[in-house]
């Protein structure tokens, strides 16, 4: 019996097999098996021993683990004594036509906005970013408060002052600063930080076009955009300055914070900016000393308003001391309480608009923006 088992198994383990036997494992976000989207690399067989590459759209991929485990499984039931799968990812970007000439480098642009302020936009786009970054992708943030920029702070960089320098193609360049990970640029790190910045719309708007395309950013996966509040001239100008792969809405619970959260989600359908989903912050508050859970702004608003506006629910974050101490201190939650309940939070939802960009690059629902769209409504 152990011949005949040793027999079938060689007879069995074959490339084509390999493959039949991983079609049966599909990806819950693509809808789709992971042979025909193409992730299966790399398959070597000697003897019973299987060895696979399987490449994801994200290191950030939610269900990776679930993936391994599944394909392990699925070769040891095709008669495999030795398995070694190996996750591998490549970070999809947008097609051709969606590619920003601004940021050539630049795979996917994504944009934090919020319907009005106090919502704490600028502490999850941070945590976003450091969240992602930890995951294995490279991560650039430019933070587009223009008037009131906060990631110097945030980012334990206060005070700091980049460069301009001349690159390899004598281009006239500025150096981003980077912590965490994540390479960061700030009008802070420009001007005086107690200057007040006195500027009209256009004046504003050309700072972030220099921003984007004065910057050497090199190679990035995921490039976040810390915008102000509102739906302004800043919005504006990025919509029209780069094809945006999405944007994320950050809201509180209570209704008139999720009123300017649907302005801001309209805003950004108007312009054909796909809505990659709602983050909702300050969700609830525990008590530290009790234990008893608090809902100062209600809650499950952003919940009730993704599924309203048919757009997914990333997730939701607790009001926590230790969010508003991080952005003190400059060391953003997930890497100064990396264990906590709320850092898990934090980097869940990181993965759930990982795959959220997976999912509109693949799919190709991204239309490019013409200003003549905007011009027209």
């Amino acid at each position: 019996m152990g011949l005949f088992n040793s027999a079938s198994s060689k007879q069995t383990l074959t490339e084509e097999a390999v493959r039949q036997s991983l079609s049966v494992i599909n990806d819950p976000d693509l809808r789709r098996d992971i042979v025909s989207l193409g992730f299966v690399k790399n398959i070597q067989i000697t003897g019973t021993t299987v060895a696979v590459v399987i490449e994801l759209t994200t290191p950030a991929c939610p269900v990776k683990d679930q993936m391994k485990e599944e394909a392990e499984q699925a070769l040891r039931k095709l008669g495999a004594e030795e398995v070694r799968v190996e996750m591998t990812s490549r970070v999809t970007s947008p097609g051709a036509a969606r590619r920003s000439a601004m940021l050539p480098a630049v795979k996917n642009t994504i944009a934090v906005a919020s319907g009005k302020g106090g919502v704490g936009k600028s502490s999850v786009a941070v945590n976003l970013a450091v969240a992602l970054a930890e995951e294995g992708s490279t991560v650039g943030l430019i933070d587009a408060d223009i008037y009131g920029p906060s990631a110097p702070l945030m980012f334990g960089l206060n005070g700091k002052q980049t460069y301009v320098y001349e690159n390899a193609n004598g281009e006239r360049k500025i150096a981003p600063l980077e912590a965490y990970g994540v390479k960061v640029i700030s009008l802070g790190f420009l001007v005086d930080p107690d200057q007040a910045v006195i500027w009209r719309g256009p004046m504003a708007a050309g700072a972030l076009k220099q921003l984007m395309s004065d910057v050497e950013w090199g190679e990035l996966d995921y490039l976040i955009f810390d915008l102000p509040p509102g739906t302004g001239d800043i919005q504006l100008t990025l919509t029209q300055s780069i094809p945006l792969t999405g944007a994320v809405i950050v809201t509180t619970p209570q209704d008139v914070a999720l009123a300017d959260a649907r302005k801001g989600l309209r805003m950004f359908e108007r312009v054909q900016v796909p809505v990659l989903g709602i983050i909702e912050n300050m969700s609830y508050f525990i008590a530290p000393d009790t234990g008893k859970r608090y809902d100062i702004f209600s809650h499950g608003g952003g919940q009730r308003a993704a599924t309203e506006m048919n757009v997914p629910f990333l997730g939701e974050i607790p009001l926590v001391m230790e969010m508003r101490e991080g952005g003190d201190e400059g060391k953003p939650l997930v890497v100064r309480n990396p264990e906590s309940e709320t850092a898990q939070s934090i980097r869940e939802i990181a993965r759930q608009m990982a795959a959220q960009i997976s999912i509109t690059n693949i799919s190709g629902q991204s239309q490019p923006l013409t200003i003549e769209l905007l011009q027209q409504n």
